[in-house]
């Protein structure tokens, strides 16, 4: 067992205290641990094979003794003063005197110091030698050795190169650092002329080693070691250029006098100091201050500038005296300086301070006295409110106190009055009031009453607050909302009650009477409420065929009150007179005074298009059935259309007077003057009465000015005895040519048909290319007008029979829409428009 447990640790306690010993209780007392030897790299490599495992008390303190002591001997003592080798006494001109000792430079040991260290190493390493006995002992105790045996090959094969390069064995080596010991520099500079042992230079004046190392005791500063000798230094006297000459006491004594020391410059003052620098703040410019940091001397210094950084230097080069003096004196006053500008500033800081804290404290004081002026006026008003406050829960309130009282408050405190809102507070008292006064008010029956006090109120609640036209209750102004809480109700209960719409009068009464005191949110209010639903009722339920009143009697008056809402009672009242005007005949006048009214209040639009569809047709038909007999002439027809002509659009009145009338007219005047001797004079009259039947607006119009001239002249051409032309022989030839143009462009075109087919007519000089078209129409008996706000391509649309076309005058072509409802167009010739129309009548 023990062979088995040899080389392996004890895990127990014995080693580890000193007096220890276990306590009745079973505890382990111990009087102090036992220090253990620090675990060393060997300790770490080898384990319980380590030297000294064991022996620590006693061999291990040996051996580190003995190692401690040779590790010393091999390291240099840095302790020691530095020796630096002379060159020796020399002149520029002379050549160098060798120095007679020679001594080692710094860290340079002799070849027998060196052998002498090796050799103490290796008895070293063989006092260490220890004997082991286990056989992995004895491999390290081999290793040992041949590392020892190693070592010394080395060293002899060193010794035996030093040899084969000329170095005495019994000479020490070449120091460090000289020439000898580097080869490569010493072969290159004996190329160059350099002999051993001479000097350097031309002349060889110069030192081949300038700086000698000599080793200084440890921890020793220079002539500190007592019996050290220092190095010689570098020059000496004899090689020392010459000095210069030295400067004149007298010079050096006024250098230093108090006049000398006065013109270098003028001491200033603190007061010239601030001067200055405010003079130079006002005329240099603000710049960026950037530090720069100057770490050259034995202290950090900060400048802002580069003004003094050379100063020092500057000084030297120019011999100043006393440099350093001079610049601790130089910063003493810029430390003054800069302390004087320092308390400037903050003094000048502080008189703004104090400065910006008066006009504060008179600004504050300012407020205080306005605050308490106005804590005054708060006070008596609310006295005054309280006071009413009083009155009113006492129930000795009136109307005409509160109104005064509020009067006289606003008279007095006006901003106080705005500011706190105090018609508020006006309006809240007397809602109470004026509900007792207009209690039971009719105001269609007696729109006069309670207009003084109303008046006085909104004087007093309006002043300069303007109305709000969101409709928000909460957001109205105090007047605006005490008159929709108090004469509101009262007119629409009336208005609901006992109004009737085709009874205007009493309410324009009373809105005109209440015009000025009515706020615009009451009177919109008014009527969207309670007018607007009556007439609408009103407006539904008329007839025009029974009512003998006109609508336009109970509507018209609210025009300029309604605006926009009259748009929708337009509505009905279109669709009430079409659905009567289907039946309408041209000898009823009343059409007329019910439907003309309403020509400025329809849209242009609307009322062309009620014109066109329902009351031109029949004027139409009473033209054409008219005769025009000179000899008995009825006019009843014609004063039918005549009454029309303010209502009818000017372009249909005169287009159909053209084509019904002046025709007619016309063709009666041609026949009278073919006649054998007419008499001019009458037939001179015949045509004045004829132009005097009509109106100025129709008279204005250049067509029917043109159509009148038309029948003057030919009565003059029978006065002078000129052939007389029949009316239409012009257009009735002008269709033939152009009848006889379209069948031989159809026989050209027969066996390739196109889309786009000439119009006849469009080849003739005498007639436009409408006029032809017209013509055309006319002769074949089917109706051409144009439909009003009806456009193709930017082209009016007329109407020719049943189908709609439109005239593209430039290119001479005419297009027609192929079916009603439907934006299909096609270009057409006049045959194709007689052929669609005849299909139109069949279905």
């Amino acid at each position: 067992m023990e062979e088995d447990a040899e080389g392996m640790d004890r895990f127990d306690m014995e080693g580890d205290f000193e007096g220890g010993r276990f306590g009745r209780d079973g505890e382990f007392y111990y009087e102090r641990r036992r220090e253990r030897a620090p675990q060393t790299r060997d300790d770490a490599l080898y384990g319980v094979f380590a030297e000294g495992d064991s022996d620590y008390d006693s061999d291990d303190g040996r051996r580190r003794s003995r190692r401690k002591r040779r590790r010393d001997e091999a390291e240099p003592d840095l302790s020691r003063p530095v020796h630096f080798q002379s060159a020796g006494k020399f002149m520029p001109s002379k050549e160098p005197e060798p120095e007679p000792e020679e001594r080692p430079g710094l860290g340079a040991a002799p070849a027998s110091a060196s052998a002498s260290a090796a050799g103490a190493d290796d008895a070293a390493e063989e006092e260490e030698d220890l004997d082991l006995p286990t056989a992995f002992g004895q491999r390290i105790a081999e290793g040992a050795r041949a590392r020892r045996e190693e070592r010394a090959r080395e060293r002899e094969t060193a010794a035996r190169r030093r040899q084969a390069s000329g170095v005495a064995a019994g000479k020490p080596a070449p120091a460090l650092g000289s020439l000898g010991s580097n080869t490569k520099v010493a072969k290159m500079m004996a190329m160059m002329g350099y002999k051993d042992g001479m000097g350097l230079g031309k002349n060889e004046q110069g030192i081949v080693a300038p700086v000698e190392t000599t080793l200084r005791p440890k921890n020793a500063g220079l002539g500190s070691v007592e019996g050290f000798k220092e190095p010689k230094p570098f020059f000496t006297k004899e090689n020392l250029p010459p000095p210069p000459p030295p400067a004149p006491a007298k010079k050096e004594q006024q250098r230093w006098s108090k006049k000398a020391g006065a013109k270098k410059g003028p001491v200033l003052t603190k007061n010239e100091l601030l001067a200055m620098r405010s003079e130079q703040e006002q005329d240099e410019q603000p710049t960026v201050v950037q530090k720069v940091i100057d770490m050259r001397g034995p202290q950090a210094r900060v400048l802002t500038d580069l003004k003094g950084l050379n100063v020092e230097q500057e000084m030297e080069a120019n011999d100043v005296p006393m440099p350093e003096l001079q610049y601790n004196v130089r910063l003493l006053v810029d430390e003054a300086k800069a302390d004087i500008v320092r308390l400037d500033g903050q003094l000048r800081r502080e008189q703004e301070k104090v400065a910006s804290l008066v006009r504060e404290k008179e600004k504050v004081a300012k407020q205080e006295a306005l605050q308490k002026c106005q804590l005054q006026v708060m006070e008596k008003i609310a006295g005054v409110l309280e006071q009413v406050r009083v009155d009113d829960t006492a129930g000795v309130l009136s109307l005409e106190g509160l109104l005064k009282t509020f009067q006289e408050l606003k008279a007095c405190y006006v901003e106080e009055f705005k500011m706190c809102s105090v018609a508020w507070i006006a309006c809240r008292f007397a809602h109470p009031l004026l509900i007792r006064v207009f209690q039971g008010w009719q105001p269609l029956q007696n729109p006069l009453f309670g207009l003084e006090i109303m008046s006085s109120w909104k004087d007093l609640l309006q002043g300069d607050q303007a109305y709000d036209f969101s409709g928000d209750v909460e957001s109205m102004a105090p007047y605006a909302q005490l008159v929709s809480e108090v004469i509101l109700p009262a007119v629409r209960i009336s208005g609901t009650n006992s109004w009737e719409a085709r009874d205007p009068e009493p309410m324009l009464r009373f809105l005109e009477s209440w015009e000025r005191l009515l706020p615009p949110i009451v009177l919109q209010s008014i009527l969207e409420h309670v007018i607007m639903p009556k007439l609408s009722a009103a407006v539904d339920s008329w007839d025009p065929r029974r009512e003998k009143v006109p609508i336009h009697v109970w509507v018209h008056p609210w025009l300029p009150m309604l605006g926009q809402r009259i748009d929708t009672l337009c509505h009905s009242i279109r669709y009430k007179l079409s659905s009567v005007l289907h039946v309408w005949q041209a000898h009823d006048a009343s059409a007329y005074a019910v439907l003309s009214p309403w020509k400025d209040v329809f849209d242009a639009a609307s009322w062309e298009d009620l014109i066109v569809r329902y009351i031109v047709p029949k004027l139409k038909m009473a033209l054409q059935e008219f005769q025009i007999n000179p000899a008995n002439q009825k006019l009843d027809q014609f004063n039918w259309v005549m009454i029309w002509a303010s209502a009818i659009p000017v372009h249909h009145m005169v287009h159909m007077l053209e084509v019904d009338f002046f025709s007619k007219w016309q063709q009666v005047l041609y026949h009278w003057l073919c006649s054998p001797n007419p008499d001019f004079n009458e037939i001179m009259n015949w045509y004045k009465g004829w132009k005097g039947l009509f109106p100025p607006e129709l008279l204005a119009n250049e067509r029917i000015r043109m159509l009148l001239t038309a029948g003057l002249d030919m009565m003059n051409r029978a006065a002078e005895g000129l052939e007389v032309v029949q009316p239409g022989a012009r257009e009735n030839v002008g269709y033939l040519r152009a009848t006889e143009k379209r069948q031989f462009d159809a026989a050209q075109q027969a066996s390739q048909y196109t889309t786009h087919h000439a119009v006849p007519g469009a080849a003739m000089a005498d007639l436009s290319f409408k006029e032809s078209i017209q013509a055309y129409a006319m002769d074949q008996g089917l109706l051409f007008m144009p439909r009003v706000g009806k456009f193709y391509n930017g082209m009016p649309v007329y109407e020719f029979g049943t189908v709609s076309i439109c005239i593209d005058s430039v290119k001479r072509l005419l297009y027609a829409q192929l079916q009603e409802g439907i934006e299909r167009w096609s270009a057409v010739s006049l045959t194709q428009l007689i052929e669609m129309n005849r299909k139109a009548r069949q279905r």
